[in-house]
């Protein structure tokens, strides 16, 4: 049960990561771009939106990293479901196979 809510994190995380990456412009435009202007540049609202999303994407690839490696953990490694490779080969017949290029000792005596 726990394996199932670290995927549906990993998954919200995944999307709010993606969403953040897409916002962002590598040069300059993007949302921080959208509120320049006089008015903005007074309030510092360009460095700040920039800030905010540099932040928020190291913040959300820091989450992703660590419950990927949490999940690990959460796998069910006791089940059913496991291969057990001791008894893979169970039920399966072995033959040896006919060699057919040799001729037998009944044909060279003709």
């Amino acid at each position: 049960m726990s394996y199932t809510a670290f995927l549906i994190l990993i998954l919200i995380v995944a999307i709010a990561l993606i969403l953040i990456v897409m916002v962002q412009n590598p040069k300059g435009g993007g949302l921080s771009s959208s509120f320049g202007g006089g008015g903005a540049q007074s309030l510092g609202g360009v460095q700040n939106t920039n800030n905010f999303l540099d932040r928020t994407t190291w913040t959300l690839a820091i989450a992703m990293f660590a419950l990927i490696l949490l999940a690990n953990f959460a796998i069910p490694r006791d089940g059913d479901n496991n291969f057990k490779l001791d008894n893979t080969l169970d039920g399966i017949e072995t033959t040896t196979p006919v060699d057919t290029t040799t001729p037998s000792t009944n044909d060279s005596i003709k």
